[in-house]
């Protein structure tokens, strides 16, 4: 099964809320009205595109007016170009460098899948071949070093954690690189507490975290990638942006989009954060982690439900 097929298969709520909602608009070959257009506004913002879709409708109504765009397969066509064009260059997997370990920091606010999508992101590059360790630097909540430690156990990973509450979770960090420079490992991935942009202590313990890493290692770590959860749609936005002006994020990976309808956030959160997208989370399952790529996800979430009318390659 390709991506296109593995993304139409899990983003079926979003799917069902954009694609079929146009169908269901365009339903016996309705005519485009003012009356069309306002329904056509309300379902692109339903669908959590936010700001985006009233540029979208207002685009669509001018080039009607024009007789460039004339029916639901135009809107369609001209939706499926804009959607590419918000997403932008850039995401995806990751290409390795010669950096070894290459370090890998993950941070976001409780409850955004953080931990689940660590464990995701060890089994894949297992996957590729990779040696990983997972770094347990999440020492207030115990669940999340009892989580990975599971986790780390079920793929064959290397976990560095400490038993003893409150311990630090920067000294945590430190001893997870230095073993993953004496194991030889591939890759350091290292959790880290949730929290919020209002909480100063919390975000200053985030930028020591990064500083005893990089003197550890010069230049890690190469990458802090924030975990969005995608069921928040332009919530997920607003926090994302408070954060991101507090701590230094290079990517981010969203989450839970296999369990929502607000999967047309995405291109809010690109535009908005101006920050790649590297991974998507469609299911609870380890390999329900998929690296992001912009044409199979545009076109699975406007593919049509009836068999062998697809918009897209189906590649």
């Amino acid at each position: 099964m390709g991506l296109f097929s593995r993304l139409r298969e899990r983003l079926t709520k979003t799917r069902s809320a954009l694609s079929d909602g146009l169908s269901s608009i365009f339903r016996g070959g309705r005519p485009i009205d003012q009356e069309l257009l306002d329904e056509l506004e309300e379902l692109l913002y339903t669908s959590d595109l936010g700001p985006l879709a009233g540029e979208l409708c207002a685009e669509i109504a001018r080039l009607h007016k024009r007789g460039e765009i004339k029916g639901e397969e135009d809107v369609r066509a001209h939706l499926r170009t804009r959607l590419l064009e918000a997403l932008g260059e850039g995401g995806g997997e990751i290409e390795f460098g010669s950096e070894k370990p290459t370090v890998i920091l993950v941070v976001g606010v409780n409850g955004s899948g953080k931990t689940t999508s660590i464990a995701k992101l060890a089994s894949r590059f297992q996957s590729q071949g990779k040696r990983v360790l997972l770094g347990a630097a999440d020492t207030y909540r115990a669940a999340a070093a009892d989580q990975l430690e599971i986790w780390a156990g079920r793929n064959g990973a290397d976990l560095v954690r400490q038993h003893t509450d409150g311990a630090d979770p920067a000294a945590v960090a430190f001893d997870a690189v230095s073993a993953g420079i004496a194991r030889g490992m591939d890759v350091v991935l290292i959790d880290t507490a949730g929290r919020l942009h209002t909480q100063r202590d919390l975000m200053e313990e985030l930028g020591k975290v990064r500083r005893v890493i990089g003197k550890k290692l010069p230049g890690a770590p190469h990458h802090t990638w924030l975990v969005i959860d995608g069921t928040n749609g332009q919530n997920a936005i607003e926090q994302a942006k408070r954060f991101t002006a507090s701590v230094e994020v290079t990517g981010l990976i969203v989450a839970k989009l296999d369990g929502t309808a607000r999967g047309g956030a995405v291109f809010g959160i690109r535009r908005a954060l101006g920050l790649p997208v590297h991974y998507v989370g469609t299911g609870e399952q380890l390999e329900l982690l998929e690296a992001f790529e912009p044409e199979p996800f545009v076109d699975a979430i406007l593919a049509r439900s009836a068999a062998g009318t697809t918009e897209g390659s189906g590649a």
